[in-house]
């Protein structure tokens, strides 16, 4: 069974995005590699992680 993920990109710094965790209450950024990450993210872009994968979100 696979979870579902939501996050929108609070920052960019280099090759590194910080998201946030939008579907549930998490006080903590987690820190990804840019190359992982769909491309044309930006600051506020919504993602959604699901079988290992980011998406971006319309």
């Amino acid at each position: 069974m696979f979870e579902t993920w939501f996050y929108v990109v609070e920052s960019i710094d280099g090759d590194y995005a910080n998201l946030k965790r939008t579907d549930m209450e998490v006080d903590d950024l987690k820190l990804v590699a840019r190359a992982l990450l769909p491309e044309g993210i930006a600051v506020g872009s919504r993602l959604k992680y699901e079988m290992l994968q980011y998406e971006l979100m319309e």
